[in-house]
């Protein structure tokens, strides 16, 4: 076979590419690649030598120089003959699988010693950073997903005699002549040899996501990370304060370990050191330190002694009161606001009580006041309580914005004041509660457990003030604390500590809203389409189907947050009203993750609503019953490579073996990125995607020519062209009879050709 050259940075073989060829490296170097770990071939390698039972390629591989590489027409079947007539190559074959076993295996044990000493790292040093947030009495900000994080445990781990197996195997194998070794002994050694490399990089693919995972808290696009927490510190103290050098260097540690490693994002990586090393050159006439000193109380007057003005409000009882100041005093001296001991969360629990209870009666007396003050307009739609525990430079912020926020009802955003008085004032009907009982089943069942009578249902079901309370005592309290992300250390009380990222830019603005579902329905352009029944008689026209699009309403709870939530598909039991979607009024997290998210919890829900008990059921194809059988069957599936299933298997942990969260997970993937071109998802999971979320026309005429979507998009076409020929058909027999289109039928054809 003739040798081919290749230039310095080919890729000669891709993960998941089918093995067809034995390549044999003449000369240059090849970086092998695969998630978690990478190695080098060099002059006499055989590229694919652990790889040779199996169907298709796990290992990315990847020309370092410039290389020479001779390619030799290869299947399983032919290994056979391959070490009985050929001595040379079985040599090569055997010598290099050995040698890149190995390599895998070092890699190994430096994932495993990487995982644990990442974990102890970031856990160290966030102790280190509640030290020094406490000897400067700075209020510690919580480091978001680091509640969760706990120590790597391998489900299914390499066995611990593997290295010292295969090392002294080598031993015996390599220093006996291959030609007088038994063919048979040398194709079982390579066939376990192959199943034990793919055993170990599928290891070494659960200790990457896990170091990922590790990485992403130290460092991310979103900011919430502890190289943020960390600078933040250091730009409040002072370049010249006590353990400023402690902390420069502390910083200058995380960024080395981070500059190395292949899951960081490179060029965030050094914009944020950039802007970093910026702004320590600077420090010295920083004043973000005194800020909230510098600030004069006169510049916002009506802020000061912020509680008692909302308590008086309130009108609530001296004793309620006396405890949430109480309350809120020990919660203000508390350096770690998110300890999870008992001490600080009963007294979280304490506030969070009081909190709602002060709420109900001053939002009650809200609704008969024309002129509601600021400081209470703050406390409805921030949470806001204290000047202090806010900080007064957020606190003159928020009194800035409250008059002006840029909700929109009438584009169907609100905030969660705005929601409320809606449902006073009849607009809107009251939310779901826990049980997914609305208000008028809440209602039955006092009826019928015989709490009320049956003229106390009816005037309960009248009775407007009852149904905000439904709605304050049950959506209310469970979002706000949904949305706020971290439950275990949730206070809905406004405090500087949560406050991640700019609130300015943080807002959530009608604007901002519109623009992102514009945006996920640019991509997905049915999601938030339902199929209804439209009849004509007099044009004889008996049933048609058509497609109506709804938006949802969207509410912006009071707190600093960084979850979204999806809290109901339809109101009621009418499928053409608007789900509900929740999101933070200062948003920590990326919003267009979040309602891309959201929109994928819709559509997931939405299906189930109208299948009903049949949603999982094969039979009857819909998007949740193709899922979950893909997803259920997956092992037994032979179109899906070993590598496929193995991130269906990770995937899944993931998801705690949720069916809905992987689908959102591959509908994030799925606009996002392929969306865009770049495939995430594998070939069952984009058939059924392009399926039931197919998308525009202008991005199906760019993937038009792409082999990974040829097959589905053909088949979508082949069903959308019947469609519209049935349309064409209709109009044709209207105009004939000289009757107008229905502008029901046109926009049908018109959403046929999206």
């Amino acid at each position: 076979m003739a040798v081919k050259e290749y230039s310095a940075g080919t890729i000669l073989v891709q993960s998941e590419q089918a093995i067809n060829a034995l390549h044999v490296i003449a000369k240059g170097t090849v970086r092998a690649t695969y998630p978690g770990g990478e190695f080098y071939l060099y002059k006499g390698d055989v590229i694919g030598a652990c790889e040779l039972f199996f169907d298709s390629h796990f290992i990315t591989y990847q020309t370092e120089e410039a290389s020479s590489v001779a390619s030799y027409p290869f299947s399983t079947a032919q290994l056979s003959g391959i070490l009985h007539a050929n001595p040379d190559m079985a040599q090569r074959i055997v010598t290099s699988m050995f040698k890149q076993l190995q390599e895998i295996l070092d890699q190994y044990e430096l994932a495993r010693f990487d995982c644990d000493n990442f974990y102890h790292y970031l856990t160290d040093s966030y102790s280190e950073y509640l030290t020094f947030c406490t000897k400067h009495n700075i209020s510690a900000r919580a480091l978001p997903g680091l509640e969760t994080l706990s120590e790597l445990v391998l489900e299914e781990d390499i066995a611990v005699w593997l290295g010292g197996y295969y090392t002294q195997l080598r031993t015996l194998v390599i220093g006996t002549p291959i030609k007088s070794q038994d063919p048979d002994f040398l194709q079982g050694l390579l066939r376990k040899a192959s199943q034990d490399v793919y055993e170990v990089i599928s290891v070494c693919r659960v200790m990457y996501d896990y170091k990922s995972e590790i990485i992403n808290l130290l460092m991310s696009e979103n900011r919430l990370d502890f190289f943020d927490l960390y600078a933040s510190l250091l730009y409040k103290i002072g370049a010249h304060a006590d353990d400023s050098t402690t902390l420069i260097a502390a910083i200058s540690t995380m960024m080395i370990q981070l500059e190395s490693q292949a899951s960081i994002d490179k060029d965030m990586y050094h914009s944020r050191v950039a802007e970093y090393r910026e702004r320590l050159n600077s420090l010295d006439q920083y004043t973000e330190s005194s800020s909230d000193e510098d600030k004069k109380p006169d510049d916002v007057p009506d802020v000061i002694d912020s509680m008692n003005t909302i308590l008086a409000y309130a009108k609530v009882s001296e004793e309620d009161a006396n405890d949430f100041r109480n309350a809120v005093a020990q919660y203000s001296k508390l350096t770690d606001k998110n300890n999870s001991d008992d001490s600080s969360r009963r007294l979280r629990l304490t506030i969070t009580k009081l909190f709602y209870v002060i709420y109900e009666k001053a939002f009650l007396r809200s609704l008969q006041d024309f002129d509601v003050p600021k400081v209470l307009k703050m406390f409805f739609n921030f949470g806001y309580v204290d000047e202090n525990l806010a900080g007064m430079e957020n606190a003159a912020y928020l009194y800035s914005i409250v008059d002006k926020l840029p909700s929109d009802p009438s584009r169907k955003v609100y905030t969660v004041y705005e929601w409320l008085h809606a449902i006073y004032d009849g607009k809107k009907t009251p939310s779901r509660n826990e049980f997914d009982n609305d208000y008028q089943a809440y209602v039955h069942e006092l009826k019928i457990t015989g709490k009320i009578s049956a003229a106390e249902e009816t005037t309960m079901l009248k009775d407007k003030e009852k149904q905000v309370m439904f709605e304050l005592n049950n959506m209310f309290q469970s979002v706000n604390k949904i949305t706020f992300g971290r439950i275990s250390s949730f206070c809905p009380i406004f405090s500087e500590h949560n406050i991640l990222k700019d609130l300015n830019t943080s807002l959530v603005s009608a604007d901002r809203v519109v623009q992102t579902f514009d945006q996920v329905r640019s991509i997905d352009f049915s999601a938030y389409y339902r199929e209804m029944i439209y009849t004509n008689p007099k044009l004889g026209i008996g049933k048609e189907y058509i497609s109506v699009e709804i938006l949802p309403d969207v509410i912006l709870m009071p707190n600093v947050g960084v979850r979204g939530v999806m809290w109901q598909e339809i109101e009621g039991r009418k499928r053409t009203t608007p789900s509900r979607m929740m999101v933070s009024i200062f948003q920590m997290e990326d919003l267009t993750n979040i309602l891309v998210r959201l929109t994928g919890d819709f559509r997931w829900e939405m299906c189930k609503r109208v299948q009903g008990a049949r949603w999982n059921d094969i039979s009857e194809a819909s998007l949740t019953s193709e899922y979950f059988d893909y997803i259920q069957f997956y092992k037994k599936n032979h179109d899906l490579s070993p590598d496929a299933k193995d991130k269906i298997k990770l995937n899944m942990q993931k998801a705690k073996n949720s069916f809905k969260e992987m689908f959102i997970r591959d509908y994030v993937s799925w606009v996002l990125f392929e969306g865009s071109g770049s495939p995430r998802l594998n070939k069952i999971a984009r058939a059924i995607l392009f399926t039931y979320c197919p998308f525009s026309r202008e991005i199906r005429d760019k993937l038009k020519m792409n082999p990974l979507y040829k097959e589905t998009m053909d088949r979508y076409d082949i069903k959308n062209a019947q469609k519209i020929h049935h349309y064409d058909n209709l109009f044709q027999k209207l105009k004939n009879i000289g009757a107008e289109i229905p502008p029901e039928i046109q926009s049908q054809r018109d959403y046929l050709g999206y």
